[in-house]
């Protein structure tokens, strides 16, 4: 006997609205048990949404560009298995998937005047007043990712009468359009914080030879717009310092039989991550976030590193939990499966939330330093470069020295240039004799 089950966007972590970017089965289609049926891509890595349950799908819910939240349904699959009577519907009951618009107006937001549903052309703007503080959001009607969207951007939504979307809802495309005018413009509409700068002029590069045009993904066009935010908006200062890690390399170095047959690979970043562990447990400062009014800080108690991920489709940066709790083998283990995913493009959100501090490092491809961007609401990030020979003065001759350059960016509202020196400096002690990480 066959029965027909529904097969629903699981939990996709604090996201909603993710576009759906490929349907990689079809109607008639007979699936296996978390094979893959769609890939949805957030801002910040693509993620493969697989099946429930075996069966042959009779309907297809979905389309490529939806926009999908968790629950929402994608596809209709005739089983024959009746242990899963639980999760079956009624043939008779099968309808069309509902308008994803629809069914949000219907449950997020309130009633809309009749003569509201004629789509506006582009977003109604006041400008804003000298302050906006105290002032509740206004009555446009917007998704919460989009909401959430708009105050990464500082956009205030109080100032906003209606966006593009149905019934005047405002999209992601309507704040990208508000940010666009008020930097094209020079009046802040909108905008929270004056950052009204003057946009570079257009150029014709045709005019000055042959050209190709590609477009940015879309992981490469958030990232940027997350990296502008946070540049624009943190006073940041850049701390440079260099740690001997001539012993921490030799030990690294014995332990590399040992690694292999547990079929791991100890790099020098695991000891950084512990280090760098250490040192936040001295300056609690830096394992903190700052309120979005700058008037309290969020100390945590818990010590989430992100690393840095260079990948074909752009940078991303997975977090590894716990690091203070994990060995050196289980920091190694985790390292090595959540840089695979993010390569293979496969992180979920879930991956790359929770960060305390952020480790970029450039080690395996060169350079002598750098200044990375702090990867907000985080208030630091430590750039890491290659090491090198060097010959240091030992207080009678000079004698080489693997030294490894540390790149230190803060948020200067939170940390003032003599404690960002500390903390590197604290960091370099620790990694120029790992035996302090048992202190």
């Amino acid at each position: 006997m066959s029965d027909l089950f529904e097969v629903k966007v699981p939990d996709i972590g604090d996201f909603s609205d993710v576009e759906l970017i490929e349907v990689s089965v079809n109607t008639g289609d007979q699936i296996e048990k978390d094979q893959t049926m769609i890939v949805l891509e957030s801002d910040k890595a693509s993620m493969e949404i697989p099946a429930e349950i075996a069966g042959i799908i009779k309907e297809i819910k979905v389309k490529v560009g939806d926009k999908l939240s968790q629950g929402d349904l994608i596809a209709i699959v005739e089983v024959d298995d009746a242990t899963n009577k639980s999760s079956v519907i009624n043939p008779t009951e099968v309808s069309t998937k509902p308008d994803l618009e629809t069914k949000f107006e219907e449950v997020a937001t309130p009633s809309t005047p009749e003569h509201a549903e004629t789509k506006t052309e582009a977003p109604v703007l006041t400008p804003t007043p000298e302050s906006t503080e105290g002032k509740t959001v206004g009555n446009v009607h917007a998704a919460p990712s989009v909401r959430r969207f708009a105050r990464e951007l500082g956009v205030d939504l109080s100032q906003i009468k209606s966006g593009t979307g149905r019934k005047g809802r405002l999209l992601k495309e309507d704040v990208k359009n508000i940010v666009n005018q008020s930097l094209s413009s020079g009046v802040v509409y909108g905008l929270q914080g004056g950052k009204g700068i003057p946009p570079i002029p257009a150029t014709g590069f045709a005019k000055f030879g042959e050209i190709d045009e590609k477009p940015l993904n879309k992981i490469r066009q958030l990232t940027g717009e997350f990296l502008t935010r946070n540049w624009l908006n943190l006073p940041m200062v850049t701390h440079h310092d260099a740690a001997d890690v001539t012993e921490m390399e030799a030990f690294r170095k014995s332990l590399k039989k040992e690694a292999e047959q547990k079929g791991l690979k100890v790099t020098g970043l695991i000891f950084i991550m512990k280090a760098l562990v250490s040192s936040l447990k001295q300056f609690p400062q830096f394992n903190s976030s700052i309120s979005v009014d700058g008037k309290s800080l969020f100390y945590k108690k818990y010590f989430h590193i992100g690393i840095a991920v260079d990948t074909p489709n752009g940078l991303v940066v997975p977090v590894i939990h716990d690091v203070d709790k994990k060995s050196l083998y289980e920091l190694a283990e985790d390292l090595n499966e959540m840089s695979k995913k993010a390569r293979d493009g496969k992180l979920m959100p879930d991956d790359m939330q929770g960060g305390c501090m952020t480790i970029s490092s450039l080690g395996g491809i060169g350079g002598k330093s750098f200044t990375p961007i702090v990867n907000a609401p985080e208030v630091a990030i430590l750039g890491v470069t290659r090491s090198e020979m060097k010959p240091v003065w030992n207080g009678e001759e000079f004698v080489p020295r693997l030294m490894l350059p540390l790149d230190l960016t803060y948020d200067h509202r939170v940390i003032d240039g003599a404690d960002g020196a500390r903390f590197t400096r604290t960091l370099c002690e620790l990694l120029s004799d790992i035996r302090r990480l048992l202190l």
